[in-house]
């Protein structure tokens, strides 16, 4: 297994520009796919689950033309559902944001078709999403653990409907309806049942779904209403956001260490919901300064400790998770069950790894407890494919402490160029 040793971190200032947002850029590529007219993407996030995304609708017969550095994409439409061959097989890597969409768009296809990805997506549940489109009437059979990808995937058989589906788990399954139901032949309700997790990043989805002419309602997030017969049509050129959950690294490490980060391509009017994550880090004590295209974060002062409910930014609330460390007092996060269905098992993930460094830890079904160390402990990191947990743990080597991570090269599945980013701004060498 790959390994990299971090060094103690003593200074942290800069200037950077992010990769595009992961959930923006997938939404993306696949409304361009099946809009009619040709979209030009800019600042396109060139990761593995962008691949993933991109091998599946070059399998689906549309032209997709990729810079040499990935990040400009132009995508010619096919205006109409996909038509994939009968018995395709699509892997789709540990890409939720790939999966779930695709999954419920190749419902309204005609033919049978397996959805797979790698053995974490095989442990991730997609159950939720598949007794909704059992509701309106696909045939799905697992053919693997119960619940979870693989699955065989009948299609064609969706007209529209009522259907009901959990909101407490992830916004993912929602998504997923929300964006293929526009182009069934009825229209459609959806009813959330329990309260609705994640909201900005519904948001996310009912905006672009807008930008590309299409769209939806709802009530307080617990009832959709859905037009059917809708069309998708290029907005031609689409720039996309720098990924704010990748910069809430940045902003953390501006917080713990004193110096000033400005992130370019990411400003105050951002649509994602992780923006939310600036709110937290200045009521722990920074100092943030928004602007209409970039945002900037220096430390304030001796970092606070929190008792926040982070529903709504439940990637950002890893990175909160690791202000604790050099919080005063006892911080708590709560409201952050689906922790348990990300990329891991990310509650245990992170307790078990955050003990590593000296932390006292306390979780729940749906929140953790942190008192942090008088000093971080020198650690090594395991990351369990989780490019989330590499990017919050490199965070730790802001102690006294060297921090080794585990398999460092998953963070390419959203941003393979983080080390070198911190790197450029902490003036040393990881």
């Amino acid at each position: 297994m790959d390994q990299l040793l971090l060094t103690p971190i003593n200074h942290v200032a800069g200037e950077i520009s992010l990769p595009g947002s992961k959930s923006l850029s997938n939404r993306a590529l696949l409304l361009s796919a099946l809009a009619t007219g040709q979209t030009r993407l800019h600042n396109l996030l060139h990761s593995d689950d962008t691949e993933r995304m991109l091998d599946a609708l070059r399998q689906m017969q549309v032209s997709v033309n990729v810079s040499k550095d990935g990040t400009d994409c132009t995508v010619t439409g096919l205006g109409k559902l996909f038509t994939p061959p009968n018995g395709s097989k699509f892997l789709l890597g540990n890409a939720g944001t790939a999966i779930r969409p695709l999954t419920s768009m190749l419902s309204l296809c005609e033919g049978t078709f397996i959805v797979d990805g790698d053995d974490y997506m095989r442990e991730r549940p997609i159950d939720h999403l598949v007794d909704a489109l059992r509701q309106l009437g696909a045939e799905v059979q697992y053919l693997g653990k119960p619940g979870c990808p693989p699955i065989q995937l009948t299609g064609g058989r969706i007209r529209g409907g009522r259907v009901s589906i959990r909101g407490d788990i992830s916004s993912q399954y929602l998504t997923a309806l929300l964006m293929s139901l526009p182009l069934a032949d009825q229209d459609s309700i959806i009813e959330v049942i329990g309260e609705q997790v994640s909201k900005p990043y519904l948001d996310i989805t009912l905006g672009i779904m807008a930008q590309y002419g299409v769209t939806a309602s709802h009530e307080n997030y617990q009832v959709f209403h859905i037009k059917g017969q809708q069309q998708y049509v290029s907005p031609d050129n689409y720039l996309i956001e720098g990924d704010a959950s990748s910069a809430s690294y940045f902003f953390a490490a501006a917080a713990i260490k004193g110096g000033t980060v400005r992130v370019n391509g990411l400003g105050r009017d951002s649509v994602q919901g992780d923006i939310a994550f600036l709110d937290v880090i200045e009521q722990m004590g920074a100092t943030v300064t928004r602007h209409e295209s970039w945002i900037e974060v220096t430390r304030g002062g001796p970092l606070q400790a929190i008792d926040l409910d982070l529903n709504h930014i439940p990637d950002a609330a890893m990175t909160v998770a690791m202000l604790a460390l050099f919080a005063n007092g006892t911080s708590r996060i709560r409201n952050i069950y689906n922790w348990r269905v990300k990329e891991t098992d990310r509650m245990t993930a992170m307790a078990t790894e955050l003990v590593k460094l000296g932390a006292e830890i306390e979780t729940g079904d749906d929140y953790i407890v942190i008192t942090p160390p008088k000093t971080i402990l020198p650690a090594t990191i395991d990351t369990y494919g989780d490019h989330r947990m590499a990017m919050c743990f490199s965070l730790a080597a802001l102690g006294d402490s060297p921090i080794t991570i585990n398999d460092p090269g998953c963070v390419a599945k959203t941003f393979p160029d983080y080390f070198s980013v911190l790197q450029r701004i902490t003036g040393r060498k990881p």
